[in-house]
């Protein structure tokens, strides 16, 4: 699936079962919810922290995919064209970073 068909198949589903979108910042802190629920994923399965005792194991691939649905939804509303963007996004990062992570102490 594209970046393109991804926001036209989350407007079709918001418009015909969702009526309709929340508004930005609603939106906005929905996807605050999301990205401290991919944490809280994060750090039990790959970090210090454990689940507790009773504590319903988060699937991560699916905390990822709520994370990028409320992005779309942002995107969607806003007039972000995602393929676009990415591109765009891709493009600064080759010329901005052609040689800083290569010439990065840390990274060796």
């Amino acid at each position: 699936m594209t970046l393109k068909e991804s926001q036209d198949l989350i407007d079709a589903w918001i418009n015909k079962q969702g009526v309709r979108y929340f508004s930005e910042l609603t939106n906005m802190t929905v996807l605050t919810e999301e990205v401290g629920e991919l944490a809280r994923a994060m750090v039990r399965i790959y970090g210090e922290q454990s689940y507790k005792p009773g504590d319903v194991r988060a699937e991560l691939a699916d905390e990822i995919a709520d994370v990028l649905w409320v992005l779309i939804c942002i995107a969607n509303q806003t007039g972000v064209d995602l393929t676009e963007a990415l591109t765009a996004n891709l493009t600064k990062k080759n010329i901005r970073d052609y040689e800083r992570h290569k010439n990065n102490p840390k990274l060796k």
